[in-house]
C-alpha cells in the first residue's frame, strides 16, 4: 500500500482502512454481493486492469488495493503507476490476479474512490499549472465531503496542492463572525493569542483595507485571509503588509481567476472548488480471463 501512496503527500493507513471498511460495509450490505455469489462459480480466478479513460492525475489507489484485499487477502496486484501520475487516456493503473467474486464485490467501491480522488487531485493539478508562473500556492479548504476529508486532502497534495487546516481543532482562523461576536480586531486578536500554544498559527479575515490595518495595528496574527477583495485591493494589501503576514486570497477563487490572484503577490490562493466542484475521472476496471 505504502508503494501506492504519492511520494510527496501524507495519509494515515487507518484512514484508508477505515474508509474503505465503511464503503464495503455499506454496499455488501447483510447478504453480500448476492449476483456475483448467484453467477460465479467459487474459486474462479480472474485478471482485471484498471485503467484510466481520461487523461488525469491519480489518486486512491492504495484504495483500489486495500478493498480488493479485504475481500481476497491472496490477491495479486501489480502497479504501474502510483498515485500522484499525471496520465493520458488509456492508461493502464493496477493489474489484478484475484478470486473473481472479490474482484467483481470490489469493484464499484474501488472505482468510486480513485475517480472520485482522482477527479480532486487532477482539479488541484489544474489550478496549480495556471499559477506556476507565481510565488503563490494553491490550498483546499473545509469544504469536503463529511467523512471523507483527510482523502480528500492527501488528493490535493497529489495534485500538487496544499491543505489548509483539516479541522477545528488544528489552527486558529478567526472569520467576520468572531469578530462579530468578540466585539472587534483587537479585542478577538488578544483573545486567541492569550490562548494559542507556540505552535498554533492565527488567521484572521478581512474584508477592506481599513480592517488590514486594524488587524496590523493589533498584532497577534500570523495570517490574513483577503475575503472577496478585488484584485486592485490584493495589490495594496501586498504592498501594506510588505512580508509581516502571510497573505491568503479567498472567495470564488476559481480556473478562470486563479492565475490573475496570483498575479497581486499573495502567498495564498484558497479554493473550495478544488474539492466540492471536482468531476470525478473517469476510471474502469476490465476484466481479462
Amino acid at each position: 500500500m505504502t508503494a501506492l501512496l504519492c511520494p510527496d503527500a501524507f495519509l494515515s493507513p487507518l484512514e484508508i482502512d477505515a474508509a474503505v471498511t465503511r464503503a464495503l460495509a455499506e454496499d455488501l450490505g447483510r447478504a453480500g454481493d448476492v449476483t456475483s455469489t448467484a453467477t460465479v462459480p467459487e474459486g474462479t480466478r480472474a485478471r482485471a486492469v484498471v485503467v484510466a479513460r481520461k487523461a488525469g492525475t491519480i489518486s486512491g489507489l492504495p484504495l483500489v488495493e486495500a478493498a480488493l484485499l479485504k475481500l481476497d487477502p491472496k490477491a495479486s496486484i501489480t502497479a504501474h503507476h502510483r498515485d500522484g501520475a499525471a496520465v493520458a487516456a488509456k492508461t493502464a493503473l493496477l493489474t489484478i490476479d484475484g478470486d473473481a467474486r472479490a474482484v467483481l464485490s470490489a469493484e464499484r467501491v474501488a472505482l468510486n474512490f480513485v475517480g472520485h480522488l482522482s477527479g480532486v487531485a487532477t482539479a488541484a493539478a489544474s489550478f496549480v499549472k495556471l499559477i506556476a508562473h507565481t510565488n503563490a500556492r494553491i490550498c483546499c479548504t473545509r469544504k469536503t465531503t463529511p467523512g471523507l476529508r483527510a482523502l480528500e486532502k492527501y488528493a490535493v497534495r497529489c495534485g500538487g496542492g496544499f491543505n489548509h487546516r483539516f479541522g477545528l481543532d488544528d489552527a486558529i482562523l478567526i472569520k467576520d463572525n468572531h469578530i462579530a461576536v468578540a466585539g472587534g480586531i483587537a479585542a478577538v486578536l488578544r483573545r486567541a493569542k492569550a490562548v494559542a500554544g507556540h505552535l498554533v498559527k492565527i488567521e484572521i479575515e478581512v474584508d477592506t483595507l481599513d480592517q488590514l490595518h486594524e488587524v496590523l495595528s493589533a498584532g497577534g496574527a500570523d495570517v490574513a485571509l483577503l475575503d472577496n477583495m478585488s484584485h486592485a485591493n490584493m495589490r495594496k494589501a501586498v504592498a501594506l503588509v510588505a512580508g509581516k503576514l502571510v497573505l491568503e486570497a479567498s472567495g470564488g477563487i476559481t480556473l478562470e481567476t486563479a492565475a490573475a490572484v496570483a498575479e497581486t503577490g499573495v502567498d495564498y490562493l484558497s479554493s473550495g472548488a478544488i474539492t466540492h466542484s471536482a468531476p470525478s475521472l473517469d476510471v474502469a476496471l476490465d476484466i481479462e480471463m
